[in-house]
């Protein structure tokens, strides 16, 4: 890293003599990512270490603050006008990279863009609710929903801003990356511009001194992605980088032992959890002699308890993440709204797992091909081949398959899996994002399901997280969410199995204050004072 050259030597004594504490302007910050963005446009994709990345060009409406609590963005305030009207008061001498004022049109803009260029890990979700957006005068939008929308601001932090007449034609899927990733559309209102991106490899920004939050210390930032975790490790041991992201486990210890470094843990809102295919013809799953099997195992709910059973959580957590992890009962945090605190972790018991087994009719088990991410979050590999292992031990052989998350995720969305597991994280503090993401039937009709492509569909459960979704009340739309998570815990269409504890290396003379969503921040990191 370089610091600014010139010093006048008699102001450098006084602030040693005097003991005033500052900061040494640095110019340039490097960060070592383990994934980066998908593509320079934001609303491609709802991956978090896409929208990380995004959040240093682009504003969102509402902010979403360290501890995932709401905070003013793009949107000084908001209010519900009624039960099916949001409105929202905007921020007023807010510029564009280019210099243009933002204004009502870009929010409205950018709204009705989203549902034109989403990719996989649809965007859609962020604004499914929305019926239409009403300019009220150049600082003011109303946002009528579908019906009762007590989420809305939630929804709204990952309501990237971008230029309407910038982004004017770009806005399909066949035009937005020609826009986007060259840079001509990639115009934010967020504290860095955008300089350059190499898919894979490197984001490039610089400081935007008309930022409207304040002058930031680094005049260069680079994101460079480096999934391979020893990499990564090795490289800022090295130097050649200020700060690194998904501290591998194993490397933790020594790395908080290395004098010339320091080490930042946050609990995390991310989670592993096991997904189950409950489609009729579902593709990976044979008799153990690669004969197919009359029916899919995993629509018999003794299949999925045996399986749930057969997982020792605690092993995970202690084993395979190396105490970084912390077991989990249900597809959302403590920290999160909705949190169910009577759904107990679930235990260990391979031999109530066996019975339940022959008790559906599959005593020698069967094989599966368990799919699961590689560089998704830290340990993401081990987790996966740790529970494949784990499951011989009821007859189930299963076959990992541990993949890249830009292979994973899309052969995931176009339902060439039979049993997953990925990372996960309720990045909006509130749990109906993540049931109604992945847990309510897969409905264009309601926007619901957006993740649910493997065919898992319980009235029950629909009707759960339709009521929490236009409950105003908070406390019964708390209530409805809480048993909407003990359900997934007792129908298990999905296991949830450990939240991350995530940790952050730096050199010495950095410091950086820890998000629960784990993103890495320019803005969240400062030269030591």
């Amino acid at each position: 890293m370089k610091f600014q050259t010139q010093f006048r030597a008699a102001t450098l004594a006084a602030v040693l003599m005097t003991g005033v504490s500052g900061y040494a302007m640095a110019e340039d910050l490097t960060i070592g990512v383990r994934a980066g963005p998908l593509s320079v446009d934001p609303h491609f994709t709802a991956a978090g270490t896409h929208a990380e990345a995004m959040k240093h060009i682009y504003d969102t409406l509402v902010k979403s603050g360290n501890n995932l609590e709401l905070e003013p963005g793009l949107a000084e305030s908001w209010t519900a006008v009624d039960e099916t009207t949001w409105e929202f008061k905007l921020r007023q001498g807010v510029k564009f990279h280019d210099g243009s004022d933002f204004t009502a049109e870009d929010v409205k803009f950018s709204i009705e863009r989203i549902p034109n260029v989403a990719g996989p890990n649809p965007t859609t979700i962020y604004v499914r609710r929305v019926q239409s957006v009403e300019i009220v005068d150049p600082y003011t939008i109303r946002v009528k929903t579908d019906g009762p929308a007590p989420t809305l601001p939630n929804d709204f932090i990952r309501l990237f801003v971008v230029s309407h007449t910038a982004a004017a034609d770009y806005s399909t899927q066949e035009t937005a990356n020609d826009g986007f990733n060259t840079g001509k559309a990639a115009i934010g209102t967020g504290p860095y511009k955008f300089v350059s991106w190499t898919p894979k490899e490197e984001l490039v920004l610089e400081k935007f001194d008309g930022y409207w939050g304040g002058a930031e210390p680094w005049d260069k930032v680079v994101r460079k992605e480096i999934p391979n975790d020893a990499a990564r490790v090795a490289q800022l041991k090295a130097g050649q980088i200020d700060i690194i992201a998904r501290v591998p486990s194993a490397d933790v210890p020594v790395l908080e032992r290395d004098g010339a470094l320091t080490v930042t843990k946050q609990n995390s809102v991310y989670l592993f959890n096991v997904e189950f295919d409950f489609r009729d013809d579902t593709p990976q799953i044979t008799a153990k002699d690669g004969s197919k099997l009359d029916k899919n195992p995993f629509q018999d709910p003794r299949v999925r308890e045996a399986i749930d059973l057969a997982i020792d959580r605690e092993t995970i957590t202690e084993i395979a993440m190396e105490t970084m992890g912390t077991a989990q009962s249900q597809l959302v945090t403590p920290n999160i709204f909705g949190y169910n605190e009577a759904v107990e972790v679930p235990g260990y018991d391979v031999e109530k797992a066996k019975a339940l087994m022959a008790e559906a009719g599959y005593p020698d088990g069967f094989t599966v091909t368990f799919s699961f991410t590689n560089d998704r979050l830290p340990g993401d590999k081990d987790v996966g081949t740790t529970i494949a292992q784990m499951l011989a031990g009821i007859n189930v052989k299963a076959e990992a398959n541990a993949a890249p998350g830009a292979v994973f995720f899309p052969a995931k969305t176009r339902g060439e899996y039979s049993m997953t597991m990925s990372g996960w994280g309720t990045l909006t503090g509130e749990a109906n994002y993540t049931l109604s993401s992945l847990v309510h039937t897969n409905d264009p009709e309601t926007k619901m399901g957006a993740f649910n492509v493997r065919g898992y569909s319980n009235p029950e459960m629909d009707k759960l997280i339709e009521d929490a979704a236009t409950e105003m009340d908070e406390a019964k739309r708390r209530t409805l969410l809480e048993e909407a998570n003990a359900l997934v815990s007792t129908d298990r269409p999905n296991l949830p199995i450990a939240s991350i504890v995530t940790a952050w290396a730096m050199k010495k003379n950095f410091s950086i204050v820890p998000r629960s969503d784990e993103d890495t921040l320019a803005m969240n990191i400062r030269p030591a004072q």
